[in-house]
């Protein structure tokens, strides 16, 4: 645990947060400024600063991450699915950045999910 880290201490549980799904790695809540209908992060408990610090050894823990996103997703509504007459619809995107230039601002790895009816703020396509 980074003391520092406003992350760490959601995961500590010293700052409340809408939490929607913990286990013994991750931790999943509500973005408190979100940038989308739906929005929420993925973290691990455990601090990683940034997706660049992950080595061969955090393959497991990045791969628990990203499966978590589509469960959420569907829990949340905003699945991408396809309808009886074959037509897809809804949807989200999921979104890791890294770095000053990467748009990183909480240096504790996380997982953007995020979806709804477009269009968002400032999320391109």
């Amino acid at each position: 645990m980074d003391h520092n880290c406003i992350f760490c201490k959601i995961a500590a549980k010293q700052i409340p947060s809408s939490f929607v799904y913990e286990d013994d790695d991750l931790l999943a809540f509500k973005d408190i400024n979100p940038a989308a209908p739906v929005h929420m992060l993925i973290i691990p408990k455990q601090h990683i600063a940034t997706l660049s610090d992950c080595t061969d050894s955090h393959a497991p823990l990045l791969g628990k991450m990203l499966a978590l996103a589509p469960k959420l997703a569907e829990e949340h509504g905003i699945a991408a699915k396809v309808g009886p007459d074959g037509q897809r619809s809804g949807g989200y995107k999921t979104l890791i950045n890294c770095g000053p230039n990467g748009g990183q601002e909480v240096y504790h790895l996380h997982v953007h999910v995020y979806g709804g009816p477009r269009p968002w703020r400032g999320l391109g396509t």
